[in-house]
């Protein structure tokens, strides 16, 4: 198997949650952002029901921010989705009963600090990254990203690095793009003029080479502008439903489409 073989259900999704989620206080003075609830499940959930759905079953979360209750919650997870018996007279631990199955996933969770910048995350993780490929998104955005489809083309492309650009009127990270190939990456422009980054990527793990141990370190500045400067950072266009939970009107919207049964990125059954 060549290292670009590697299986979706073996390739290891990395996900950022460990922000603060600053402009979204009156959610995240109760839960890190990675759980604010969309419907009645953490937006954490929901994305790794989208990655699911397409065969991922491996996850490392890069926690920060209360980390221990995103702990709490995997720990905790089968008895939050069952049925529950409970003898308070006995010392017999609680009857689970498997009404719904659990998800298959097998879920890492690291510490990665409080203040750690998304590039020292993911540079905090390399061990758990034990395949030549993986992926890496963050925890606050949902979209109906074809992520078998987005594999395929970084496959095909043969580059170290892929990212899933949309067309949002948004304040993400900007990108040029020539014949499939960003040419530039702009951190979080004023205006946006081409696609912007929609926080899907698949890497090569030769991509660990363009981050270093700086705690500080911001994977959208310097190692993604220059594995674009490099002509190894290829771009998947996405022009169906992406949307990032950066503010409480964000939160509201994505509540009300799954209110309405309107959720785009609710493709699993």
């Amino acid at each position: 198997m060549s290292g670009r073989d590697t299986p979706l259900e073996r390739m290891p999704v990395v996900i950022l949650a460990g922000g603060l989620g600053t402009r979204m206080r009156e959610e995240t003075e109760r839960v890190p952002k990675p759980l604010v609830e969309v419907g009645e499940r953490p937006i954490l959930w929901h994305i790794m029901k989208l990655f699911g759905h397409h065969g991922a079953q491996r996850f490392v979360l890069c926690l920060g921010f209360r980390s221990w209750l995103i702990k709490e919650y995997f720990l905790r997870y089968r008895e939050q989705i069952a049925d529950v018996t409970v003898r308070l007279g006995e010392p017999a631990p609680p009857q689970i009963h498997d009404h719904e199955a659990a998800e298959d996933w097998e879920v890492t969770l690291a510490e990665t600090g409080l203040h750690t910048g998304t590039g020292g995350r993911l540079w905090r993780v390399r061990d758990y990254v034990d395949t030549d490929t993986f992926i890496l998104t963050y925890g606050d955005g949902l979209g109906s990203v074809d992520i078998s489809a987005l594999v395929d083309f970084h496959r095909s492309h043969g580059l170290i690095g892929t990212v899933t650009g949309v067309h949002p009127t948004s304040r993400y990270g900007e990108m040029k793009v020539r014949d499939d190939v960003v040419t530039d990456f702009d951190e979080k422009p004023t205006t946006a003029e081409g696609f912007v980054s929609g926080g899907f990527f698949v890497f090569q793990r030769e991509f660990f080479d363009y981050l270093t141990d700086d705690p500080e370190l911001t994977v959208e500045r310097a190692p993604l502008r220059n594995l674009a400067r490099d002509g190894q950072l290829a771009v998947f266009p996405h022009s169906g439903f992406w949307m990032g939970m950066d503010t409480h009107r964000e939160f509201t919207e994505l509540n009300r489409l799954w209110a309405t049964g309107d959720a785009p990125w609710k493709i699993w059954d």
